[in-house]
């Protein structure tokens, strides 16, 4: 095996948990040269990876079914060994049975399985990871050995004892409600700092949090560090503090210890923390309505939204 391409092309976190794939070729085959294809958008994750020979980008924003049939070429030209696609979608099964590749593996859901080499059952269930469901990919390839994912961003370390929040998330019922992250930073030692971390978009909820805790050592760093830095800021912290979102990925991928929040959506869905030390926090009666939707939805449906409001900050305090 000489050269071999991994196609995700879905969100963050999706992305971010889908380098357990390079970990493990890069293990079996370390001379073949391993691809990955992304999102255009995403390049700034893999800056210096040390495992990435080239990264190839979709650019989904415009001309999306052009860049497509352009990328499906490209991938054809470059002969590759073996495709592996990580995802169900029908673009990415096109670019996977258009490569021309001796080996075409990915998920049976997919549409265009049919013309895959092999076709692997996409498991769900309580004990079931997403990792688990990408090494399920590879292990035809490698093994049964469950590795996972990992990020390699520079060193940012600050100085002292400090804690990272990422307070937003792109949707709504996802996310812990501003009001208890502020509790939570009047809460933490006042000689202890504390970052703020999300996307530009994010800056004016952290400006929120920030002035509205009163914390003198608190910091807004969203839109300011990117998301490896922000992934090299998280190694070092005393604990970070998450939503069920791409930052809990993050930490997954630097193992740096997190605790995530989760509100409408549920860790057995398969994406829960894989950080050394890490916790999941949610409310500890059951709701009949919860969860809602597999990936959170812009407004509860509901209308009390007591899947976030019920969770008490004393449940983030135990982790300082």
């Amino acid at each position: 095996m000489k050269k071999i391409l991994v196609i995700q092309t879905a969100s963050i976190g999706d992305v971010i948990l889908a380098t357990s794939i390079l970990e493990k070729l890069h293990a079996f085959f370390p001379e073949a040269e391993i691809d990955f294809l992304v999102k255009k958008g995403m390049e700034g994750l893999f800056t210096d990876h040390p495992f990435i020979h080239a990264l190839l980008t979709w650019n989904k924003g415009e001309n999306k079914y052009a860049n497509l049939i352009s990328l499906a070429g490209r991938i054809r030209k470059n002969r590759y060994d073996a495709v592996i696609n990580v995802q169900r979608f029908g673009s990415s099964g096109f670019l996977t049975a258009y490569s021309g590749a001796a080996v075409r593996i990915g998920f049976d859901k997919n549409p265009f399985s049919i013309l895959f080499t092999k076709r692997v059952r996409h498991r769900i269930g309580p004990c079931i990871h997403e990792i688990n469901r990408d090494m399920d990919l590879i292990s035809s390839l490698t093994d049964d050995a469950v590795v996972k994912p990992k990020l390699y961003p520079p060193d940012i370390k600050k100085e002292g004892d400090y804690y990272t929040i990422s307070p937003a998330s792109l949707w709504f019922t996802k996310q812990y409600p501003k009001e208890r992250w502020i509790d939570l930073v009047r809460c933490m030692d006042r000689r202890s700092s504390v970052y703020l971390l999300g996307s530009a978009k994010d800056r004016p909820l952290c400006e929120e949090i920030l002035y509205g805790s009163n914390h003198p050592n608190c910091h807004n760093l969203a839109g300011e560090i990117s998301l490896l830095e922000s992934a090299g800021l998280m190694k070092g912290a005393r604990m970070n503090f998450t939503n069920d979102s791409a930052p809990l990925h993050l930490a997954s991928a630097v193992d740096a210890p997190v605790t995530a929040v989760y509100c409408s959506t549920v860790p057995e869905f398969g994406f829960g923390p894989l950080s050394s030390d890490s916790k999941v926090v949610e409310i500890s009666q059951p709701l009949s309505c919860r969860p809602c939707g597999l990936h959170g939805l812009p407004a509860c449906p509901e209308k009390h939204f007591r899947c976030a409001f019920d969770i008490g900050v004393n449940n983030l305090t135990a982790r300082l």
